[in-house]
């Protein structure tokens, strides 16, 4: 009995504990809650408007007992790292790539971004419409990523941790469903096309009136399969939005082909009026036709991900032991640790990170880099996961488990790339989501105007309105021009990282290069060796590098490079070594000692001055005692494709900027060959970024390009930014663009991409706008007719999809 006089819980109607302080204020009154989970989303629902929920719900919100609205096993997600990652900066921030299944338009965004914005700990929410991708970041204290999960199911939308295999298979079904919708829209519209030209055809009085009324039967009976299934997408759409309060251009959708429906099957049992089933079928067909292309569209858009994600093989060849025994089983990629040798064939891509331990061959990493030339390796060079063996057969020691190989984290990468969107675009999706509410008021207006003019008329003129109109060509304009970009960028080798940089490259003013490893390759080379008193030079060349045996020195190891192309001199080694950091290095070879490094640092032993050295290279001398032997003139050679690149931004009237951390009189040197007007040498990374933000300051909006290595912060800082990414390097960027291959000139490829990309997007816009502006007050006053307004709607969404799909092929 006392149980049940036991209050219930306002939220879920189970019983509130005795003494229980969860309330919360629903209506002007304090409803009691049996816990706190109850009582946060109760408060979330009131938070964000939907308080008149509990006044219309017909029963009690789920309870954990429940099957419940999340499956068991994504509660098992929360704690997954594969999911889940943390922020570098702040280890209590969390976020994560959802795959969500349903998206339509501009209000499905608004309504997912606005429900998970409203949980308690979620800081940002973007959500793509070409691509289904939501970028989720939460405080792990106060929200786990199955109750985001759970809050995106109870508004509709199923969600799942973004898994590529998932969303090609997601992709693949939605095509075979929305083909067979589309077959029998197809035949449908066509077989009623057949029943209802005679109508069209007879003059009046010559179509016997038990013909006409047959043909009308025929007409809907055959209509009934197109509206009852080949519609069903755009019915569940409008259900959904309506249950969520948040009407998407589904709803203008079904309304006109349920009142054109509806209408001609009231006129077909009285007998009397006008049938529109043949505009019935034609518009679910022509949409559905426009759904199925912005569908391959989005496939095309996933395309350069899944060649990568298949990439990795899903078995290698391991030796049992050392590769000597000969001992070879076939196992799980994934199953490899570091430390296995791995026989590698030709044409096998490689399954993990290694070295290469006995053999050489030519790796193709155009799925990594989009460079397409074979590249050689031999014993002891690097191969990251997912090249291709384009030579002989090799054995590769696992240095990096599978999944963390370079191809792994630069899926991660990828999949997290493609989720946020730009400013154009957010201003796109409010534009349309206000856009269709405002549609349905129109409509309604107009059916009451047309009744007092025409009462005959308000019917077809209403449904024309709620018809001709494309709010989807406004949500798809800048997203799938967006999506289309980025995937030719990603199978060029440029990987970009944040929603902006296309947009803001093209607004850019100035486009700052770092020097050292950006406009040039950052590998030293020695491009002449002086010699001073008759001494030879096979010589000085050993005497140098024994000294810089073992030297991890960029100049260190162009010196030791140059001695590998000469007879080696047996028994040359340096003895009694040491070094004066910054200054060079001291031992002694073949029992005399000598100095290698700057001209003070050799005077102090050979005595006297330093020969003189070229001014725009970097002099590193050779001296015994009381004896100048050698100058090794090193410099760093230009990219090849420097020149073209500055050119190209110069061209485009932008400012080009030269910032180095070297001398002056070497960063001089190299602007004078690339015809950059300014250039300021001995920047420190603390000197790089107070220009930038300087620049900045007076209304400049700087692209920087860097090496990514010491120049984090003022990438960071830059309004748009590029790093040449290598390997292991690629997830410590801080730019907004990664150059997978280190070629520069992409740089310039990007900036022009960047210009058509604004361009169509513009175009998109502008026509969506247009056609929108003049189509539906057409609609309104009565000049198209209900058939004429479902072609002009599905001929507005393909164009805008076809005019952003010309980027991938630029």
């Amino acid at each position: 009995m006392n149980a049940m006089l036991q209050p219930q819980c306002f939220h879920c109607g189970l019983p509130v504990p005795a003494g229980s302080a969860w309330t919360v204020a629903i209506e002007g009154a304090p409803r009691g809650m049996c816990c706190p989970g109850c009582a946060a989303v109760a408060q979330t629902i009131v938070d964000i408007g939907h308080e008149s929920y509990y006044r219309e719900r017909t029963g009690f919100a789920a309870t954990a007992e429940d099957a419940g609205l999340v499956p068991p096993e994504l509660r098992l997600v929360d704690a997954d790292p594969r999911f889940v990652s943390r922020d570098s900066a702040n280890d209590a921030e969390h976020e994560a790539v959802l795959l969500v299944e349903g998206i339509r338009c501009a209000a499905c965004v608004w309504l997912v971004e606005g429900r998970l914005l409203a949980l308690p700990g979620v800081i940002a929410a973007d959500l793509n419409v070409a691509t289904e991708r939501l970028a989720v970041r939460w405080h792990g204290g106060r929200v786990e990523l199955s109750a985001i999960l759970q809050a995106l199911r109870t508004i509709g939308y199923s969600a799942w941790p973004y898994d590529a295999a998932r969303h090609e298979e997601q992709l693949h079904q939605a095509g075979r469903t929305l083909g067979r919708q589309l077959f029998v829209a197809g035949l449908a519209m066509m077989q009623v096309m057949m029943y209802v030209a005679p109508s069209y055809l007879a003059g009046d009085g010559t179509l016997d009136a038990d013909m006409a009324a047959l043909m009308r039967w025929a007409s809907l009976l055959l209509t009934i399969p197109a509206v009852v299934y080949s519609a069903q997408p755009f019915f569940r759409g409008a259900w959904a939005s309506l249950r969520a309060r948040a009407p998407g251009m589904d709803v203008p959708v079904a309304l006109g082909i349920a009142a054109a429906f509806g209408g001609s099957f009231v006129a077909t049992v009285r007998g009397s009026g006008e049938v529109y089933f043949d505009s019935v079928t034609m518009f679910v067909f022509l949409l559905l036709a426009s759904r199925w292309l912005e569908l391959h569209a989005r496939r095309k858009a996933a395309s350069t991900l899944q060649r990568m994600r298949h990439g990795l093989p899903a078995a290698a060849t391991r030796f049992a032991g050392w590769p000597a025994s000969g001992n070879t089983s076939v196992v799980a990629a994934a199953s490899l640790v570091p430390g296995d040798h791995v026989f590698v064939r030709t044409g096998e891509a490689f399954a993990a990170d290694g070295l290469i331990a006995e053999g050489r061959t030519c790796v193709d990493l155009a799925l990594l880099t989009g460079e397409s030339a074979p590249q050689p390796r031999g014993p002891g060079d690097a191969v990251p996961g997912g090249a291709v063996n384009a030579g002989p057969a090799v054995v590769l020691r696992v240095t990096h488990a599978a999944e963390h190989s370079t191809l792994a984290g630069l899926l991660k990468l990828v999949e997290r790339a493609g989720s946020a969107k730009p400013r154009i675009a957010q201003w796109a999706d409010r534009v349309a989501a206000r856009f269709t509410a405002a549609l349905l008021l129109l409509a309604l207006l107009v059916f009451v105007a047309w009744h007092f003019v025409d009462p005959a008329r308000a019917w077809p003129v209403a449904i024309a309105v709620l018809v001709v109109s494309c709010p989807c060509a406004l949500s798809l304009a800048t997203p799938s021009a967006l999506a289309a970009a980025t995937d030719a960028l990603l199978g060029k080798g440029v990987l970009v990282m944040r929603p902006h940089v296309l947009e803001t490259l093209h607004r850019a003013t100035h486009v700052v290069f770092d020097k050292t490893g950006t406009l040039t390759a950052g590998r030293p080379t020695v491009q002449a060796v002086r010699l001073h008193g008759g001494v030879d030079r096979n010589a000085c060349i050993a005497i140098a590098a024994a000294l810089e045996e073992g030297s991890l020195h960029p100049i260190g190891r162009a010196i030791a490079a140059l001695d590998s192309e000469l007879p080696r001199l047996h028994g040359w080694h340096a003895r009694s070594l040491s070094e004066t950091p910054g200054q060079g290095l001291e031992g002694t070879v073949q029992g005399r000692r000598y100095r290698l490094g700057n001209g003070a640092f050799v005077a102090a032993l050979a005595g006297g001055t330093p020969p003189p050295a070229l001014p725009d290279s970097t002099a590193v001398y050779l001296g015994t005692d009381g004896e100048w032997l050698a100058c090794f003139t090193i410099t760093d050679p230009l990219r090849p494709d420097a020149q073209a690149t500055v050119d190209h931004f110069r061209a485009q009237g932008k400012q080009v900027v030269l910032l180095s951390g070297d001398r002056q009189v070497l960063a001089d040197a190299v602007a004078a060959q690339l015809g950059i007007a300014k250039a300021i040498g001995d920047c420190l990374p603390a000197r790089k970024l107070d220009y930038v933000q300087c620049l900045q300051r007076k209304g400049a909006i700087v692209a920087m390009v860097g090496d990514g290595i010491n120049d984090a912060a003022v990438l960071s800082a830059a309004d748009v930014s590029f790093a040449m990414g290598s390997g292991a390097a690629l997830a410590q960027v801080s730019a907004d663009t990664v150059l997978l291959n280190g070629q520069l000139g992409l740089v310039a490829d990007t900036a022009a991409t960047a210009n058509a990309t604004m361009r169509v997007i513009r175009q998109n816009l502008a026509w969506a706008s247009v056609y929108n502006a003049v189509a539906i007050p057409a609609a309104a006053i009565g000049l198209l007719g209900p058939w004429l307004s479902g072609v002009g709607m599905a001929a507005s969404s393909a164009l805008v999809i076809l005019n952003a799909l010309r980027l991938r092929y630029r």
